[in-house]
């Protein structure tokens, strides 16, 4: 057994490699430190992103690419070495990098990286720093009149501030004096060169991090940021208190009705009709235990997430952690899907459980992975850095068989031979009561637009920002608030789900189970469309980052669906078990 676990824990030591530099960062005065060029591309669109050397830079004689983590892979970080030697504490000033000759066709890619306001990324001994390309003058700024003009920066300027023998802080400059014309199609030589200049501060390394934080949020949007949050937890709250008084009251009476015996009464009590009938097993029970299965794996990843946040191993611009750490922690939750899925299923039906933890299995990991396949052939069309290596597929694939498909069977073993038998307060008739018909505002698609919508307006800000990081150069700073919201996403999902099912059992309705998971569900719709408007709002263009967009919020929003529903479909579930055991006691 031993033996066996050596290559998956390899597997999983794989997934962690992530140092450009030494682990102290403390160097000795013209000691090299690390910097490695990254990837390129338009300002706008930050999927797309393309390797370093695509643009004719001045290239080191041989390229030795940096070793990096899966998560990092999955980035499109594609650190190289570079020609830049920034020595620690040593001033530089003009210093050439190379003389080089510009055919037309090198011309023609900067002048098109410079229309479309290309971007480089470097890293600093694991800082990250940014700078233009080049600038566009308007016609308006010409003096002959024939503009517009695109001008490539040849000098970099870089500012390095250092506490001790540590590195705190770097910036990148471009001399708007040092420009070379490329407006028209003629080879032309350039000296690109660099200067570097090192400063002292009293910032301490620990928190070298914060200004990337600092950096991106605005005194202004910071203060509406934070009174939108607050409107909206109160609005929240308010909006839990009415349905949750409302809804204990009308049962109360209920109950009161059903233990008076007045028959009269008795008949506007609807739902206690459905005693025979409500606890009937649904429909699709496998498909629908797959979904409990992949709902419960995705809210434990999601926790898990919030943990590491909150203990500081998830901070702004630590390559690939985000994604390493997703890729580790739902290998490892595989188990929590497996025993969720079979177990749930094991209550109902004695045989057949392996089909509902297989099913649960690719519930959300199929349409991820053919998703993801076809993001990735459009990324390798393009040649952009998400284009995902064939020897990382290949180690997502290894770990996905030797340590995902065994947790997740085992865990299936596990909920089906711990499984506990399900006490229905009453016993089930052999023939299903017929369900009455139905006015429009009480059907599936009703109930599921207002139990998506509530939900969705509480979170709306929060969710912009959300977009905002993923999708522009904002930093969620604040994943306290973060996680306070998802609080309340939950806390409103369960109790509209409550309180619909309620609704839905008093017009004799017992088919409950798929229509609570839709509407648990709803609200992930509401974010998708939302998606939709960022996008249409935003200066993101062009087939790969339009791909890459919807291809990763369709995944995200698919996410949110099966854990939402899972949610709503177990509140849904102990209110029933509930109020029916209370009717059996009375």
């Amino acid at each position: 057994m031993g033996r066996m676990l050596i290559l998956p824990f390899h597997l999983l030591l794989l997934l962690g490699l992530s140092l450009a530099s030494p682990i102290d960062h403390r160097y000795n005065i013209e000691d090299d430190v690390p910097l490695f060029v990254n990837k390129i591309g338009p300002f706008n669109n930050p999927s797309e992103t393309y390797h370093y050397y695509d643009l004719p830079f001045c290239q080191p004689g041989e390229l030795l690419p940096e070793k990096e983590s899966l998560g990092e892979v999955l980035n499109g970080d594609r650190l190289t070495n570079t020609l830049y030697q920034l020595k620690f504490g040593v001033d530089k000033d003009g210093f050439v990098l190379c003389h080089t000759k510009l055919n037309q066709n090198d011309v023609s890619k900067f002048r098109a990286a410079i229309i479309k306001d290309y971007y480089y990324q470097m890293y600093f001994d694991d800082l990250p720093f940014w700078g233009f390309v080049g600038k566009i003058e308007d016609e308006l700024w010409t003096l002959d009149g024939k503009g517009p003009k695109y001008f490539l920066f040849k000098h970099v300027q870089f500012d390095v501030l250092y506490n001790g023998n540590q590195v705190i802080e770097i910036h990148a400059f471009s001399d708007p004096s040092h420009v070379v014309d490329i407006t028209e199609n003629i080879d032309q030589d350039v000296s690109f060169t660099y200067s570097v200049r090192w400063n002292e501060t009293s910032t301490l390394f620990k928190d070298r991090i914060a200004r990337y934080s600092r950096a991106s949020a605005r005194p202004v949007n910071y203060q509406i940021h934070w009174f939108s949050i607050i409107n909206s937890i109160f609005i929240s709250v308010l909006l839990m208190a009415f349905l949750a008084v409302s809804m204990m009251q009308r049962l109360k009476n209920d109950l009161r009705k059903w233990s008076n015996g007045d028959e009269e009464e008795d008949k506007e009590v609807g739902w206690k009709y459905l005693h025979g009938d409500v606890f009937r097993c649904p429909s699709n029970m496998p498909l629908l235990c797959a979904i409990i299965g992949a709902g419960t794996q995705l809210l434990t990843l999601f926790c898990c997430l919030f943990i590491l946040a909150s203990l500081g191993v998830l901070y702004p611009y630590n390559r690939g952690t985000l994604l390493t750490s997703l890729v580790i922690i739902y290998t490892l939750t595989s188990a929590v899907a497996g025993y969720s899925s079979a177990s749930f299923y094991s209550q109902f039906v004695e045989t057949g459980w392996e089909r509902s933890v297989t099913l649960s299995a690719v519930i959300f990991l199929g349409p991820f992975l053919f998703m993801q396949f076809f993001l990735n052939s459009v990324a390798v069309s393009f040649g952009a850095t998400l284009a995902i290596p064939f020897g990382s597929i290949l180690v997502i694939i290894l770990i996905y068989t030797l340590i995902a498909i065994p947790l997740l069977a085992l865990g299936g073993l596990i909920g089906y031979r711990h499984k506990s038998e399900f006490h229905a307060p009453s016993a089930t008739k052999k023939c299903a009561r017929e369900i009455p018909s139905l006015a429009w505002y009480r059907k599936t698609p009703s109930q599921m637009f207002l139990a998506g919508l509530l939900p969705f307006s509480a979170i709306a800000v929060e969710l912009h920002q959300f977009y905002a990081t993923l999708w522009g150069y904002k930093i969620s700073t604040l994943p306290g608030i973060l996680f306070f919201m998802f609080i309340i996403l939950i806390l409103l999902t369960v109790v509209l789900s409550i309180g619909l099912t309620y609704i839905q059992l008093t017009v004799e309705d017992h088919e409950w189970w798929w229509r609570s998971i839709f509407r648990g569900g709803s609200t992930a719709i509401f974010m998708f469309a939302y998606s939709i408007f960022f996008y249409c709002k935003s200066n993101m263009s062009g087939a790969l980052q339009t791909t890459a967009y919807f291809v990763y919020n369709t995944c995200i929003c698919y996410a949110f669906f099966l854990m939402l529903g899972t949610i709503s479909l177990r509140a849904s579930l102990m209110f029933t078990r509930h109020i029916y055991h209370a009717v059996k006691s009375e």
